[in-house]
C-alpha cells in the first residue's frame, strides 16, 4: 500500500467512526494528491466555510505522518467544496491585484490560512508589478497586503 492509499484508508476510518457513509475519489493535483468525500452529507463534512474538512485534512495528515514520515500531503475536499472555492479566491485575489496595478493604492486581502496564503502569494508572483507582504506572527489567518511595485 502507497502513502496517498494509506490516507485514504485513515480518512475513511475516521468518517465510519464518525457515523459518515463515504466513498473516496483519488486524484493527483498540481499541488498533490487530493482525497475528495463522496457523500450525501457532505454539508456536515464540509462544516462552516471549510472548517470541518481543514480539521479532516489535519487530521489526516498527522496520522499518514506519523507511519509515512515522507508522505506527501494529502489534501482532503467533498464534492469539490475546496477546489471550487479556491478558484472564487484565486479570481478576487487576481481581480484586487489589477485594482492594485490600476490605482496604484496597497490593499489587503481578507485573512487566508497558510495553505490558501501559499496559493494567492503563487498567483500574485504571476502578475507583473505586484509585490506581496504577510504579516510575521502566530496567528492561524493571516492578511496578505499587495502593493504596486
Amino acid at each position: 500500500m502507497n502513502e496517498v492509499e494509506a490516507a485514504g484508508k485513515i480518512l475513511i476510518s475516521m468518517l465510519n467512526k464518525l457515523g459518515f457513509e463515504a466513498e473516496l475519489e483519488i486524484s493527483e493535483a498540481e499541488d498533490g494528491p487530493c482525497l475528495d468525500i463522496k457523500t450525501n452529507e457532505g454539508a456536515h463534512l464540509i462544516g462552516k466555510h471549510g472548517d470541518r474538512l481543514e480539521d479532516l485534512q489535519y487530521l489526516t495528515n498527522r496520522i499518514l505522518t506519523k507511519h509515512y514520515p515522507d508522505a506527501p500531503r494529502v489534501k482532503v475536499d467533498c464534492d469539490h467544496y475546496r477546489a471550487n472555492q479556491e478558484q472564487k479566491m484565486l479570481a478576487s485575489v487576481r481581480e484586487i491585484a489589477l485594482q492594485v496595478v490600476g490605482d496604484g493604492k496597497s490593499r489587503q486581502l481578507k485573512p487566508l490560512n497558510a495553505y490558501y496564503r501559499r496559493l494567492a502569494h503563487n498567483t500574485l508572483a504571476e502578475i507583473d508589478g505586484i509585490v506581496t507582504n504577510s504579516p510575521k506572527g502566530d496567528s492561524r489567518y493571516k492578511r496578505i497586503e499587495v502593493s504596486k511595485a
